[in-house]
């Protein structure tokens, strides 16, 4: 496997083996930053400590199978560890699709993508991690469980009560609004 070769090139010190690493991981890494923190200048922040502890701690990765998984791991615990040493602000994230699907009707998809960053943006940070790692990143949920820490079961129960409040937050931002003070 060529990423196996990579790693084992940049374990001995290979900077540009570490560097064609991350090339391959780096929209995801970002992406998932971003979700997370909702701040494109704090997801740079996570991503670029995420690689440097990743550079450093290189030697400590037992499976260079799962360099990805690992790299993963160290970007969605940076933007935990970023998100609970600042104060935060509500900002608005930017959500960047990893394929364009062809859309027909933009207003709509306009409005999907925004109730879903809303949704998303009002979940804990823990709880965001979590969605983020499963269903942008496509992690297994014990993958996901095993990265944050946290026992398998308390994963699935945190994410299911996420999904269940993203739900609830886009019906309620999602119902239609009377004008002139008459319901249609």
């Amino acid at each position: 496997m060529a990423d196996r070769a990579l790693v084992e090139l940049a374990r001995s010190g290979d900077h540009e083996a570490f560097a064609s690493l991350v090339r391959a991981a780096a929209a995801r890494l970002d992406g998932a930053a971003r979700l997370i923190l909702r701040d494109p200048e704090l997801a740079r922040d996570a991503v670029q400590e995420a690689l440097i502890r990743a550079w450093r701690d290189l030697s400590g990765l037992r499976d260079p199978d799962r360099f990805e998984s690992w790299l993963h791991r160290l970007t969605v615990n940076a933007c935990l560890d970023l998100a609970r040493r600042r104060q935060r602000r509500a900002r608005e994230v930017e959500l960047t699709a990893l394929h364009s699907p062809r859309v027909t009707d933009s207003a709509n998809a306009f409005l999907d993508r925004d109730l879903l960053a809303t949704a998303l943006r009002r979940l804990d940070p823990e709880w965001r991690a979590l969605v983020v790692m499963h269903y942008y990143l496509g992690m297994p949920v014990p993958d996901a469980a095993a990265s944050l820490g946290i026992p398998l079961g308390t994963a699935k129960s945190r994410l299911n009560r996420a999904i269940v409040q993203m739900r609830e937050i886009v019906d309620s931002d999602a119902q239609p609004i009377a004008l002139g003070g008459q319901a249609s």
